[in-house]
């Protein structure tokens, strides 16, 4: 057996219905975040949210 065809790792396949819905944008940094756009308020992304809950759990 070749050991270029056996490490070989096949690229994954993604397609239009991998993507999900059209997510909302964080209002911080601009990066996607796990919220659909219908979601209503301040979306942020998950390093966004966990900055906020340190600064906010820092403050006293």
């Amino acid at each position: 057996m070749e050991d270029a065809a056996y490490c070989a790792t096949p690229a994954p396949a993604t397609t239009e219905a991998d993507a999900g819905p059209p997510f909302a944008e964080c209002v911080l940094c601009r990066e996607p975040t796990e919220h659909p756009e219908s979601t209503r308020g301040a979306t942020l992304c998950p390093v966004c949210t966990w900055q906020e809950a340190a600064r906010s759990a820092c403050s006293g």
